[in-house]
């Protein structure tokens, strides 16, 4: 018996404290979390396309490449690639215009308090000056001789007679007079003029050409429209040859393509009326003179702000 017990109370002992290994988990197979922050999407930025380049991109957002490539870090301008997320417009712009924050409602007339037990005060019916009778707030007076005659010599009083000398006259809108549609009347208008004494050969078209075109012989002056900034001179935009871009302010772009000769530089500043290219036939089938006015990047109807003729 005593061996017995010797074998047994071991075999007890060992059961008791023993603890069960401490489970595993294979992590391999766990992918980690990226890191990455997702591409910014929205108004102010732009993925790139197949065919596109810096130039287009800035011209149909009305920017300057260079901004364009200041604002993404661009060493070289031409190093973008498709389905590329850029900055489009300035920095600060789009933080700076926030959301719209709700602010919190409050109550504007006063609670009054009062112990549920008591009464409420009756009035009197009011009248006004104009003689028309209303319900009083808070309940009725009972009907009688005596209230009747009170309300009637209240809504007998006569009504103040308004006098006339005091009144003052209307004061009439002023009258101004219309601007001619190539002067400036706001901070983002330009005064514009026209950019070629050729003939008019082709109007500008929502479904087609985004400018006008004029005709003329190789060599002809090319004008600056309006005063302004170089940001692009050269053959970079396919389909409009040789091409000079001016930005006159943040609102709206200039371009003039087609030319045999450029005489301006990026960067340089030029005034309403300057020579700034010889007019020629680069990558057109005839001698011609292509003008776009874009707004917000966007081509418009030149004829809606040039003077008339």
């Amino acid at each position: 018996m005593i061996r017995v017990l010797a074998y047994v109370i071991p075999l007890f002992l060992t059961g008791c404290f023993s603890q069960p290994p401490a489970p595993t988990v294979d992590r391999s197979s766990v992918s980690p979390r990226s890191s990455a922050p997702p591409a910014p999407s929205g108004p102010g930025y732009y993925t790139v396309k197949r065919g596109d380049t810096l130039y287009r991109i800035a011209l149909e957002n009305g920017q300057d490449y260079k901004d364009l490539a200041a604002w993404n870090n661009l060493v070289n301008p031409s190093a973008i690639k498709e389905g590329q997320v850029l900055r489009v417009a300035p920095p600060g712009t789009l933080e700076s215009a926030g959301a719209v924050v709700a602010k919190p409602v409050t109550a504007g007339g006063v609670v009054e308090a009062r112990s549920l037990d008591q009464p409420s005060v009756a009035t009197v019916p009011t009248a006004v000056s104009d003689g028309v009778k209303r319900e009083p707030r808070v309940g009725k007076e009972p009907y009688s001789e005596e209230a009747y005659a009170r309300l009637n010599r209240v809504s007998e009083i006569p009504r103040p007679v308004e006098n006339k000398a005091d009144a003052k006259p209307e004061a009439k809108p002023e009258v101004k007079s219309e601007a001619s549609p190539s002067a400036p009347s706001g901070p983002d208008d330009v005064s514009w003029m026209w950019p070629s004494a050729g003939k008019l050969a082709s109007p500008y078209s929502d479904a087609g050409n985004k400018g006008l075109d004029f005709s003329g012989k190789a060599g002809d002056p090319v004008l600056a429209a309006g005063e302004g900034k170089v940001v692009y001179a050269g053959a970079g935009l396919r389909g409009y040859g040789e091409l000079v871009i001016i930005k006159h302010n943040a609102t709206f772009l200039s371009a003039y393509a087609h030319n045999r000769k450029i005489l301006v530089k990026e960067g340089q500043q030029v005034s309403r009326g300057q020579k700034i290219a010889e007019m020629g036939n680069t990558d057109a089938d005839s001698v011609k003179l292509h003008f776009e006015i874009r707004k917000q990047g966007k081509p418009v109807d030149p004829a809606q702000y040039l003077p008339k003729r």
